[in-house]
């Protein structure tokens, strides 16, 4: 069937109208015809509150043409949304319930108006991150979808999380720009939450929170495992973790491929985070370049290129297991090197670095003289931990190989580095051409190793 306008169901490019109505009824008209093309034309901003696609609709965004988000919270179907950070009310422009065949395509923008939903600053100095209201809006939410196609548009400015699939299958996210705030917390890029054979490739994702993040909420618990999920040539700037699994983990994630990234300017790098009861296994980090820096406290992040951790969230709680993880030809500069840390009741096991090329210095005034374990006892904050870095770190791991990997320092504040690698509680480590620079040019040893020497 021909391509269906909004504009021929009477939506006004005015700026000011809200257009959910038209576009609803357009997108209703092509879902009972058999499906087809829904089209937002160049020209003008049009304004809406939440729409709901339907199966076999690809909605399109012709290139010059605009969908924005209302300020009305009225205009939203509204509810509490899941997450770490849910609680608070909010709703999504464009949202999908167990559809087949659905899209979002073209060259158009969609513009969340994140300044109409904060409400002035965390901090005290006005800077770094800003506070939102108890009501927000995310952009994309698809809840039981499959075969789900987003590609080639632009998101601005969403207020916070901007791409939320939760337990779809068959999707392709491709060559889409999202640029939100970097001080607009909790606006992560793209999460695929127990979610199953999902690409996404040739992003570029700006963030206040995290870049790419594939999780398993508890709320969603029944859609079951994340899984095949491939992550390539992507380009990444967040306040937060770059690229993350976890924090929210309930259910297994496994079976995932991190390839060709850039990322740059972030406050984390490549990173698992198991605070919950999940396995995450057979994930593969290569040939990517991170580039880290220290921001703001209130982002959980200490720098580090590359993050893996399995700690309890509740002190009288469970956590699961990481398990065989392979990062391999990673070059990265930074204020943190390689972070491993597993729980005494669950360790990690089963890591290879492989071709790591690190140089750690430091270039922020924010401090590095702790640990970031959070969230940890129940709080978002708890788990900032004192404690000295060094290049590569290790505790409770069973199984670590290092190959072909150097890490070396520079600058006047190598101070805050005691070595180019500590480990404790690491069983079976296997060292292989390993060059570890002293971060002192006094300090001759390169490994500092556990009391048992393994």
């Amino acid at each position: 069937m021909p391509d269906i306008l909004i504009t021929d169901f009477s939506a006004k490019n005015d700026g000011e109208t809200n257009n959910a109505s038209p576009i609803q009824a357009a997108i209703n008209a092509c879902h009972q015809n058999g499906g087809g093309r829904v089209v937002v034309p160049a020209g003008g901003v049009f304004v809406s509150g939440t729409i709901e696609l339907k199966s076999g609709v690809e909605l399109h965004l012709e290139s010059g043409s605009k969908l924005q988000a209302s300020h009305e919270k009225g205009d939203y179907v509204v509810a509490n949304i899941a997450g770490e950070y849910g609680g608070k009310e909010g709703g999504f422009l464009i949202r999908a319930n167990n559809c087949r065949n659905i899209s979002i395509t073209g060259q158009g923008v969609i513009d969340g108006q994140a300044d109409a939903f904060m409400d002035g600053w965390w901090t005290d100095d006005g800077k770094y991150i800003r506070k939102p209201k108890d009501f927000r809006t995310r952009i994309i939410g698809l809840t039981g979808c499959e075969n789900i196609r987003i590609t080639g548009i632009t998101i601005k400015d969403a207020a916070q999380w901007t791409c939320h699939l939760t337990g779809c299958e068959d999707v392709v996210i491709h060559g889409i720009t999202i640029r939100n705030g970097l001080d607009v917390p909790n606006c992560d890029g793209i999460d695929p939450d127990h979610c199953r054979n999902v690409r996404i490739s040739d992003c570029h994702i700006e963030a206040g929170d995290d870049g790419i993040v594939i999780k398993t909420t508890q709320e969603f618990d029944a859609y079951g495992p994340s899984e095949n999920i491939t992550i390539t040539g992507c380009t990444i700037i967040s306040t937060s973790a770059a690229i993350k699994i976890g924090t929210e983990s309930v259910s297994d994630i496994r079976d995932v491929v991190v390839t060709g990234c850039i990322i740059k300017r972030s406050h984390r790098g490549l990173a698992i985070q198991l605070r919950d009861k999940g396995l995450i296994e057979n994930v593969m980090f290569s040939d990517c370049i991170v580039e880290t820096r220290q921001f703001h406290q209130k982002y959980w992040g200490n720098g580090e290129a590359i993050y893996l951790t399995a700690v309890e969230r509740h002190d009288d709680g469970d956590v699961g297991t990481i398990r065989s993880v392979v990062c391999k030809n990673i070059l990265f500069r930074g204020e943190n090197g390689v972070f491993i840390c597993g729980s005494e009741n669950a360790c990690i096991s089963d890591i290879t670095l492989d071709g790591i090329d690190g140089t750690i210095k430091k270039t922020s005034r924010f401090p590095v003289d702790f640990h970031d374990m959070r969230p940890r006892h129940s709080q978002e904050h708890g788990g900032l931990e004192k404690g000295a870095l060094s290049g590569i770190t290790a505790y409770n791991v069973d199984g670590l190989t290092i190959r072909k990997s150097a890490i070396r320092f520079e600058g006047e504040e190598r101070h805050h580095w005691l070595h180019a690698l500590a480990t404790k509680d690491v069983d079976k480590l296997v060292l292989q051409d390993f060059e570890g620079q002293a971060p002192e040019p006094e300090k001759r040893e390169a490994l500092s190793l556990d009391k048992t020497g393994r």
